[in-house]
């Protein structure tokens, strides 16, 4: 018995040692508490308790705890001090000593009061049937399909986000009309994000090769047509409509005389004798099949086979120049300049020796003063990984030491990843204030990008404030290990504005902090915004296969079902996107029967049959 007594008055200590230290970082912390939103006041207190809790490892404490048939601690998040003070109530029960009543940050049920007003406020209304909002990232021909955000609405959209590194502000705007039309026809209310491009790190442009247009129609694995290419001939400022596989720009002059059913004919690039079939005129333009491969340069002649004709002859008008991509290959060099001079693939003398290795620019020079040799760097989202051999002023020497057999593609705008090299960027750019003028005035949301430090958030809010847009919501992005690192500042940061979330953006993070940590880094993350009571978004490839391809993997329902442990949960772009929107939908409102955060609830189980076992 006293062998008892004392273990209850160890365990007792230990709790309050835990509580203690949790009120002595608050106190430390106190001038940062007194400068967040009055919101979020009692929410920073007790992130602060959280992260003194997780200081220590306390797994044993847990363990001994779980045998008593108490609490363990480990849904403590968003009440920290209440979770102490709980379970050592029930040990002074025990023990027959008096409980003591400690003043809390938050008590159980202010914490799920917290984050759904703090989320509310955020991402709007919660949806009818699950607590877990749906973002869906809108695609630039939105700009013009009303009848596609329609769509998007009634699948179950909640959040549209719109990107910044892509389009203009006129393309933006009509997005953001057609987003509240369409609000207003469907009574569904939507909340509009949009991206601020921050200062991501980019290969620069490639040289242009020819002015060229390859067309194919398809065909089956035995080199069969199975179904022409459709072509789109009209004038240069004629857009195409859907389904379209090719654009050629010609005269509106000549156009005009084709009739259905009129051949075209032509020598593409390779000497082939080729034809068009015109199937029907719409607008200025007609729409032709391709039953061949062909290869179409600027300045092609075009000749109509009807001597009943006129103008019988033109020329394919400008067409966009080509960008080879640069083939990368285990253990090919790649020179990274700081000029912007166009990227390049290696040359090679008649022997197969390389005579010039492959080179192409970076966006942010100022990189090349803060790297090391031996350190990695990755591009395109992982897909190439290389080592720095060599640093100079201008340009940096990398050896690659992953790509696919074949060889990887490199391309312009590709992403860059410096994961072990502390990179020091500004995070507004100047192409981020100026969006930020048109966010401020249109959006609901913006969104932070390769947000690293606690300056990065000031500089967020004071430009903010100087547009007068106190009231707009702030999310960031976490996609850096260095942004990862500084969460617990970045939250206080954000916090002193209202509303606030977290975006977790895992394809760069996982890049930035390995695959193999991906999964352990996103818990921290998900704790930590939930002791925060901060409203977070599980984003990157979520269902992406499906919103892609039409069909998911079994992966990607297993990652989607999980995603309801976050508070919105974002789809990108795809021809089949609303049918991905449809299926996380229904995903996420039965999972919500089953998992509310870390918490199980357990609903009667529909799998097990109870009468066949006593048979």
């Amino acid at each position: 018995m006293q062998q008892d007594t004392n273990h209850i008055e160890a365990l007792i200590a230990q709790l309050e040692a835990l509580h203690d230290e949790a009120i002595a970082l608050e106190q430390k912390f106190a001038p940062a508490v007194e400068l967040v939103h009055p919101k979020f006041k009692k929410s920073a207190r007790n992130l602060l308790h959280y992260l003194s809790l997780r200081k220590r490892d306390i797994r044993e404490l847990q363990e001994s705890l779980s045998q008593m048939g108490l609490s363990s601690l480990g849904r403590a998040e968003g009440h920290v001090l209440a979770s102490l003070q709980a379970v050592r109530h029930q040990l002074c029960y025990l023990k027959a000593c008096t409980p003591t009543e400690e003043p809390l940050a938050v008590s159980f049920h202010e914490n799920a009061e917290l984050l759904e007003s703090n989320t509310e406020a955020l991402l709007g209304p919660r949806p009818e049937k699950r607590s877990t909002r749906i973002m869906v990232t809108i695609p630039s021909e939105a700009a013009e399909n009303y009848e596609l955000l329609l769509r998007l609405l009634r699948a179950g959209m909640n959040c549209a986000r719109i990107n910044c590194a892509h389009d203009n502000e006129a393309v933006w705007l009509q997005m953001v009309h057609l987003i509240r039309q369409a609000e207003k026809e469907t009574g569904i209310a939507c909340k509009i994000l949009m991206d601020l491009m921050g200062p991501k790190l980019r290969t620069g442009p490639l040289k242009e090769g020819p002015k060229l247009v390859t067309i194919r129609p398809t065909q089956n694995n035995l080199g069969q047509t199975t179904e022409a290419a459709k072509v789109w001939l009209a004038p240069a400022d004629e857009p195409p409509p859907q389904n379209i596989d090719a654009w050629l720009p010609v005269q509106e002059e000549w156009l005009a005389q084709l009739q259905e059913n009129d051949r075209i004919i032509f020598t593409d690039t390779r000497r082939r004798k080729r034809s068009f079939t015109v199937m029907r005129k719409e607008g200025r333009g007609v729409i032709a099949h391709l039953y061949k491969s062909s290869y179409i340069t600027t300045g092609i002649k075009l000749h109509i086979k009807n001597k009943a004709v006129v103008e019988r002859t033109t020329e394919v008008g400008e067409l966009p120049p080509t960008f080879a991509p640069i083939i990368l290959k285990k253990g090919s060099l790649l020179v990274l300049t700081r000029e912007l001079t166009p990227g390049e693939p290696a040359r090679y003398d008649d022997k197969g020796h390389v005579v010039q290795p492959a080179h192409i620019s970076c966006t942010l020079p100022e990189v090349f003063k803060q790297v090391k040799d031996g350190q990695p760097i990755l591009f395109d989202d992982g897909k190439i990984e290389g080592q720095i051999m060599e640093v100079n002023k201008d340009w940096l020497l990398v050896k690659i030491t992953y790509a696919s057999d074949t060889g990887s593609k490199l391309r312009a705008d590709n992403g860059i990843n410096l994961p072990e090299s502390k990179i020091k960027l500004n995070g507004m750019t100047e192409k981020d204030k100026q969006d930020l003028k048109f966010v401020a005035s249109h959006a609901d949301i913006v969104n932070f990008s390769f947000v690293n430090y606690v300056e990065d958030v000031e500089a967020l809010h004071h430009e903010l404030k100087e547009l007068g847009a106190n009231e707009i919501g702030v999310m960031l992005k976490i996609e850096t290990k260095e942004g990862f690192r500084n969460l617990p500042r970045l939250l206080l940061a954000t916090m002193k504005g209202y509303p606030a979330g977290i975006m977790i953006a895992r394809g760069d993070l996982a890049v930035e902090c390995g695959w193999l940590r991906l999964a352990e880094v996103q818990e921290e993350i998900l704790w930590l915004c939930e002791a925060a009571h901060i409203p977070v978004v599980w984003a990157t490839q979520v269902l992406e296969t499906l919103a892609k391809k039409g069909r998911p993997s079994r992966a990607e329902i297993t990652d989607a079902a999980m995603a309801q442990r976050a508070d919105c949960v974002m789809l990108n772009k795809g021809p089949h996107v609303v049918q991905a929107i449809e299926l996380l939908n229904d995903i996420l409102v039965r999972m919500q029967e089953h998992q509310h955060k870390k918490t199980s609830m357990l609903r009667s189980l529909h799998v097990s049959d109870l009468e066949a076992l006593q048979e």
